[in-house]
Order: structure tokens, then C-alpha cells, then sequence
């Protein structure tokens, strides 16, 4: 087993780019394996690991992919189109450590590029279907692809990047005629596989590197010990492969376990529980907004089906955890991860969950909460979250690298406590945490509460500055349709927030949207709301 602290091995990389843009070493996180699971061969490719494998052991005919229009595909077919794309990538002048740039919404066809550029030993940078051009070209300037893989409904936007691009069709086409064996190239288990771009929640994207070895670390640590797929399951996720919580529920956690993942481009959480409903979905992973608003249309009876349900992106509300779980006896698995680390790291799954706790850090992981000075904290006191384990950041040439890293800790930009038993419970972003005289207010719990007024659908709330008390809570509302956003309506939320948490933490502000900022990802972006009340204080 490679030791993570070692110099890198040895690269099969003929185009060193992406190793050359690694941070100084003296940035990198603490690396760590400690379980069985999480030792690897010097030399790895993860995509034979992940089709090549799974068909051997699991059969070729077993299926691999659908979607919801019947389109099936096995894991031979998975295995040989992959190897088909490789192909096609090895003719159009692709050298190892090359990087591919993937634009396309959640089907098999983007499964099968991914799989065969990381087999061609290309680097792959997964973008968001739903991107345009201004925002797809700071990602190509940072990254410099070669070749852009894309669906032929979105190429219009790709067509003005300075780069090949090779539309589904035309690859669908040339890999037809291409044979279906291809041997992968022998990447390093610490070549870099993936590049990927945070959502940009908190500004600017940030373009995270990950390791083939990576890849299979999160299946090794939150995949087997939390998630815990079986052969028979039936998977169906929400995020974009792009959003690497979508990659890892949809790609590397069901192609490992021989399971079969309901890929679908887009859908509404009425039409997710009419999918979970109508295919036979048994794990379903969303966000709690997608939850919240199938218990608030009465849907939740179509999720019956399931054995596991996932929340992840943001934090699941309390009420909403319990009301699925008395409806259908589902114990939502709750977890946070980042795309610094590929995936979740703290976690817990069936009898280990204790409502309204995020869970403990998951088997490969360690986790603890620091203080301002970088010390660690006992049980009760909220800080800076830090996390260590055998994936960590290591951002593309980024001077945001030692905001991360502090004396090896991940530090994620999220305050949590720990309890007396080790489960952590969380606060808020340390960003979005308001300080109103003198009391620090976690905008999530406020959220909460607005939440739970019958009249709305969803809520947001930031820090406006105030010169009597530094700040104060400003909540932006959306109400369910026919309700009028009043005065009236506005005193009758800050009241229920009185009644529902401590007084003081009630929005003195309050402004009724008919929708809040989100990425392509769906991730609220508050900076967006901090903005618009920063440049009224500024004006």
C-alpha cells in the first residue's frame, strides 16, 4: 500500500498538468488509511474497479443503468462502450493526464465517457448541464481540457470553448465501430482522475483534484459501512453527476455493489416519488427540500417502497426526519460531505441515528471541532469543523489551499458541536453564522422555525449589518401560492419564531421572494442574499 505520505508514485501521466498544479505539499491535508478497506495497490485505474470488475463478479447481463423512458443498459455493455469511448478518445489524440471536459444532464452515455476517459487515462472535469458559456470558461481556463464530451441538446453554449468538442451522437457513432475490448492505461493509484469544481455556494468555484484511489475511497468508507448497497437494489439520485454527491450515489456506489442506478435528467419531487413509485426504487437520495415538499404535497406514500433514503446537501430538518419516519418508518440517513472530499464523512445509518445530530465520522474517518486558534474543543462547544481521512483537499493552484488546510485538518466552513458520546450535531456555515449583540445565531435553526409557518414554502437568512447590534437576522420568505407577503404576514412569522425558539433569534427583517437563489446544483446561495443587504448598507 502506497504510504500517503510518501512522494507520489511513479505517473502514467504523459500530460503532467494536473500533478504540476497540485498545492506544495506543505498545504496538503493529513492523509489517512485505517481500515482494511482503504489499502491499495501502487497501480490502480478506478474505472476497470468499477465496470470491469463488478461484470466479472456480477455477470455480464446483470442490468447496470436505466432510465425512466425503459432504456437498460448491463454491465457487459457498460464495460464495452467504455472501452469504445476510450478508444475514440485515443484517436482523437488524447495522452494520459490529458483532461476531458463532460457536459450533459444524468444518462448512460455520460456514465460510459466517464468510465472511459478515466480508462483512455485522461482526467475527467464534469460540468453542469445546465451551465453557460461565462460560467463554463473560467472552469476550461483552470483546467485546460483537450476535448469536451457533450450531449447534443447542450453543445450550443460548449461550441464558444476553446476546445475539440465531439457531440453524444457523433461519439455514439465512432465508438459503434470501435471493438469492445480495450486494455486500460496503468494509472498510478495517485494519478489524478477527476477534477472537480465546488458549486460555488460561497462565491467563486474553487477546482478540487482527486486520485484514482480517491474514488474508491468513498465507496470503501461511506459507501460499505453506512450506505451499504446490495445486488438487488435500485437506486435513483437527484444531483448532477457534476456535484460529486451525484457521481458517488448514481456511478461508484451501485457499479460497486453490482446494484442498478434509475438515472433521470431532471425531476420535480413530485415526479421523484412518481418514479420511486412507478420503477421500484429502494434507495433514494435527495435534498431535505425535496423531502420537505413531497410530505407537504402528500406524496410521501409513493416513497413507501423504500429501504433507505439519503439526505445530503444541506441539513435535514428535525420535523421533517421525524415526520418520515412516523409515516413510513424510514430513518433518513443524514450526512455532510464536501467536494473537497469527495464525498460524506460524517454519518449514520438504522439504530446508530440519533435525531437532529449529523452522526459520527464515518469508519476511514476522523473528525473534531476547533477552536479560533486552531485548538480542539471538548463535548458542547460549537467551532470549526475539521475532518481528516484518506480523501482530502487539494485544490487546482488555488491560494485558498491554506484557508482549507489548518495543521492538517480539512477545515470545511462549518460549525458543529460534539456531544458527550461523539455524535456531532450541526450549526451552521461558519459563514452564515449571525452575531447580534453579543449572540451568536445559526441561521439554519432560524430557518427552522420560519419553516414550520404553514404559509411557507422555504426560507433564507443572512447577517444585515446594523450599527446598534453588528447585525441583525434578515430572512428572505417564500410563501405557499395565494398567500399575500404583508406587513400583516410578516409580523405573524416573526411571532411564530418567538413562540417556536428563543425570542431574540427572530428575523427583524423580513422580505417576501417568489423564489431564492440556487446553483445548478440546487445549493441555496446565501452569498447572493448577503449581497443584496450589504449594497443597501453601502448605498
Amino acid at each position: 500500500m502506497p504510504n500517503p505520505s510518501s512522494p507520489p508514485s511513479p505517473s502514467a501521466h504523459a500530460d503532467t498538468f494536473a500533478r504540476d498544479h497540485l498545492p506544495p505539499e506543505g498545504l496538503w491535508p493529513t492523509i489517512e488509511f485505517t481500515t482494511p478497506e482503504l489499502s491499495y495497490p501502487e497501480r490502480l485505474n478506478a474505472a476497470t474497479q468499477l465496470v470491469d470488475v463488478p461484470a466479472t463478479t456480477f455477470g455480464p447481463d446483470r442490468p447496470a443503468l436505466r432510465t425512466p423512458a425503459g432504456e437498460v443498459w448491463s454491465y457487459g455493455e457498460l464495460r464495452a462502450r467504455s472501452n469504445q469511448v476510450a478508444q475514440v478518445l485515443v484517436d482523437l489524440g488524447l495522452v494520459p493526464g490529458q483532461r476531458v471536459l463532460l457536459r450533459s444532464p444524468n444518462n448512460p452515455w455520460t456514465v460510459a465517457a466517464w468510465l472511459g476517459v478515466l480508462k483512455a487515462g485522461g482526467v475527467v472535469v464534469t460540468t453542469m448541464a445546465a451551465l453557460r458559456t461565462r460560467e463554463l470558461m473560467p472552469v476550461v481556463e483552470r483546467t485546460r481540457p483537450s476535448i469536451a464530451l457533450v450531449d447534443d441538446r447542450f453543445v450550443e453554449d460548449a461550441r464558444a470553448l476553446p476546445l475539440e468538442v465531439v457531440t453524444y451522437q457523433d461519439l455514439a457513432a465512432r465508438a459503434a465501430a470501435k471493438p469492445e475490448e480495450f486494455t486500460a492505461v496503468d494509472t498510478a493509484a495517485d494519478d489524478v482522475a477527476l477534477l472537480a469544481p465546488t458549486s460555488g455556494s460561497t462565491g467563486t468555484p474553487k477546482i478540487t483534484v482527486h486520485f484514482h484511489r480517491d474514488v474508491l475511497s468513498i465507496d470503501n468508507t461511506f459507501g460499505r459501512h453506512v450506505l451499504r448497497l446490495t445486488q438487488d437494489d435500485l437506486v435513483a439520485c437527484t444531483a448532477p453527476f457534476a456535484f460529486t454527491f451525484g457521481l458517488g450515489m448514481l456511478v461508484v456506489f451501485p457499479l460497486r455493489a453490482g446494484a442498478c442506478a434509475l438515472l433521470t435528467e431532471s425531476a420535480t419531487p413530485a415526479q421523484v416519488a412518481d418514479l420511486v413509485e412507478q420503477h421500484g426504487v429502494t434507495v433514494l437520495a435527495t435534498a431535505p427540500t425535496a423531502y420537505k415538499a413531497i410530505l407537504r404535497d402528500g406524496l410521501d406514500g409513493k416513497l413507501s417502497g423504500l429501504r433507505t433514503a439519503v439526505s445530503a446537501g444541506e441539513h435535514i430538518p428535525r420535523e421533517t426526519w421525524q415526520r418520515l419516519r412516523d409515516r413510513l418508518g424510514l430513518r433518513v440517513i443524514d450526512g455532510i460531505g464536501a467536494t473537497e472530499l469527495l464525498h460524506i464523512f460524517i454519518s449514520a445509518a438504522g439504530d446508530d441515528i440519533r435525531p437532529g445530530s449529523t452522526g459520527k465520522p464515518v469508519p476511514g474517518y476522523r473528525a473534531t471541532v476547533l477552536g479560533l486558534d486552531g485548538e480542539e474543543l471538548g463535548p458542547g462547544v460549537p467551532g470549526r469543523l475539521g475532518v481528516i481521512g484518506p480523501v482530502g483537499c487539494r485544490y487546482l493552484d488555488d491560494a485558498r489551499q491554506k484557508d482549507y488546510v489548518v495543521s492538517g485538518w480539512n477545515v470545511t466552513g462549518d460549525v458543529f458541536h460534539r456531544d458527550e458520546d461523539g455524535y456531532f450535531h450541526y450549526h451552521a456555515r461558519s459563514d452564515h453564522m449571525i452575531v447580534s449583540s453579543g449572540y451568536n445565531i445559526g441561521g439554519p435553526e432560524v430557518e427552522e422555525a420560519i419553516d414550520t409557518h404553514p404559509d411557507v414554502l422555504e426560507s433564507a437568512v443572512v447577517a444585515k449589518p446594523d450599527e446598534e447590534r453588528g447585525s441583525v437576522v434578515c430572512a428572505f420568505v417564500v410563501l405557499r401560492e395565494g398567500v399575500e407577503g404583508d406587513e400583516a404576514k410578516a409580523r405573524e412569522i416573526q411571532d411564530h419564531v418567538k413562540r417556536t425558539i428563543a425570542p431574540y433569534k427572530y428575523p427583524r427583517d423580513v422580505r417576501f421572494r417568489t423564489s431564492l437563489p440556487r446553483n445548478a446544483s440546487g445549493k441555496l446561495q446565501r452569498f447572493a442574499l448577503r449581497k443584496i443587504v450589504e449594497d443597501e448598507v453601502h448605498a
